[in-house]
């Protein structure tokens, strides 16, 4: 039964909705992908649901146990993934605030767009492609993975409840591919978005190129970038790779000298030079130092080879582990960690739909790098038994 409170409440989210922009995505106008099971929150609006959802799963709370850019390193004050999603968040917010557009679908998208990273960041994303590819199951792309644990892995395989224009922002996240302009793809429908969805999960670049259905997922795209690309200049000083005289003095003059200055450029161009439009997008002359800054970072810290020294090490690690996992799997050995931490309790016939090489890059993709570390040490590493055979 409804109370005059939650009456009240609606008319509260509904009046302050309405004060948008007409080019903000409306919580009414959400389509929702999974029925819904529980009763809809008078607090919330449909996607302000979807951040509670996400923020719930399993798949969210194992943000902080993986790593961003550098992996292998003990120092604790370099971003991990679970900070680099909460920059996102707060740039994409930002954005969305000064430009009137729906805050909820912003932080639902910002906190869900990295959830299917692997370990080991993007190396670990490179290495699970070229497994599936190898074992002839497509790709592994993490933005269609993020969906994937969402849609299809979390609740035991049944997924979890989020709003299509959340799941679509999600999935056309990636900003490898920088752009001066960014309009969404309108009216893009339910079954659009899972043909998108499908094609990624076959293919690594199909997703590198998608439009966002929304206005809320174009900011979360630029935002992803924004707060990667000083961020990260930030770590590499900090592990002694660089120094902020390294930037080069015709990006430094536009951008600036550290994040703080980049981030504060990056965000003020955007914002003014989207006011008002239908697209957002950046200046010329910023975009142009904000691709030449991209091109310095790939140089000078992503492809280092200090930071690759290990990489054969890790390649390693992950194909014995697909291996093994793909054997126990093949002779249902209920005794292996593949059973006992992933199908053990999953539902809706999942290991029966899902080719095997499929459901162990699934589980692959879920570990932290602690997890899967520990997991290679107690796999591959033979056992210390101790001062006798039988515990007295």
């Amino acid at each position: 039964m409804k109370t005059d409170s939650d009456i009240n409440l609606k008319n509260l989210l509904f009046n302050k909705e309405s004060n948008l922009s007409k080019f903000a995505c409306l919580s009414k106008d959400a389509v929702d992908l999974i029925p819904l099971t529980d009763k809809a929150s008078p607090y919330r609006t449909s996607f302000g649901r979807d951040v509670h959802t996400i923020m719930q799963t399993n798949t969210y709370a194992r943000y902080m146990d993986k790593t961003q850019v550098f992996y292998l390193f003990s120092n604790q004050h370099i971003t991990h993934r679970s900070l680099h999603v909460q920059f996102v968040s707060y740039i994409a917010r930002t954005i969305g605030r000064f430009l009137n557009l729906n805050e909820d679908l912003i932080e639902a998208i910002s906190l869900g767009h990295d959830l299917g990273h692997p370990a080991f960041g993007h190396e670990g994303e490179s290495i699970l492609n070229s497994i599936a590819f190898e074992n002839g199951v497509g790709a592994f792309a993490h933005n269609a993975q993020s969906v994937r644990a969402l849609l299809n892995l979390e609740n035991n395989g049944l997924g979890v409840p989020v709003s299509l224009q959340v799941a679509d922002g999600i999935l056309a996240h990636n900003g490898e591919m920088l752009q001066q302009q960014y309009y969404p793809c309108l009216n893009k429908t339910a079954n659009q978005f899972y043909k998108e969805f499908e094609l990624s999960m076959k293919d690594e670049n199909h997703s590198k190129n998608i439009r966002p259905m929304t206005m809320e997922g174009c900011a979360v795209k630029i935002a992803d970038v924004i707060a990667y690309i000083g961020r990260d200049i930030e770590d590499a000083i900090k592990l002694k790779m660089i120094k902020h005289s390294s930037i080069p003095r015709e990006i430094s003059k536009v951008l600036g000298q550290n994040n703080d200055q980049i981030t504060e450029t990056l965000i003020g161009d955007l914002i003014s030079s989207s006011y008002g439009k239908e697209y957002l997008g950046f200046s010329m002359e910023i975009f142009s130092a904000l691709c030449k800054l991209k091109e310095f970072n790939y140089k000078t810290i992503y492809f280092n080879p200090l930071i690759k020294s290990e990489s054969k090490k890790i390649h390693r690690m992950f194909h014995l582990l697909f291996d093994l996992y793909f054997e126990s799997l093949i002779k249902e050995d209920e005794s292996s960690d593949i059973f006992i931490h992933f199908l053990k309790d999953r539902k809706n016939d999942y290991n029966k739909k899902t080719d095997p090489a499929r459901v162990v890059i699934d589980f692959m993709a879920s570990m932290t790098d602690s997890f899967i570390v520990n997991q290679f040490n107690k796999l591959f590493f033979p056992k210390n038994f101790g001062y006798s055979i039988l515990s007295e």
